[in-house]
């Protein structure tokens, strides 16, 4: 029987990136302001932890002007939803074998 612990997506399991990844997948898309206002962290942290799921192609950004304001938008690509739901698969069995 495989470890379901080694199943885990290891960019996941950041509470930060899981939770960007949550709000992207249940939503089309987010701006970082209402991100970072959401998630209650600083403009750094949060940045850092898109730039993490973006090099892995687990998200896809759009930057545009809103009333000539810079807007960054972001997006879940498919690789990331896709690693999203193994990553919850993973752990609802971690929950599975783990009760006696």
């Amino acid at each position: 029987m495989k470890n379901p612990f080694d199943q885990l997506d290891k960019l996941l399991e950041h509470r930060t990136r899981l939770q960007i990844m949550g709000v992207l997948v249940a939503n089309d898309s987010y701006d970082f302001t209402e991100l970072r206002a959401l998630l209650q962290t600083t403009d750094g942290n949060l940045a850092t932890h898109l730039k993490a799921l973006e090099r892995e192609k687990y998200i896809g950004i759009h930057k545009s002007f809103i009333d000539r304001k810079p807007n960054t938008r972001y997006k879940a690509t498919d690789k990331g939803r896709n690693a999203f739901k193994k990553h919850l698969d993973a752990l609802e069995e971690v929950v599975k074998t783990q009760r006696k």
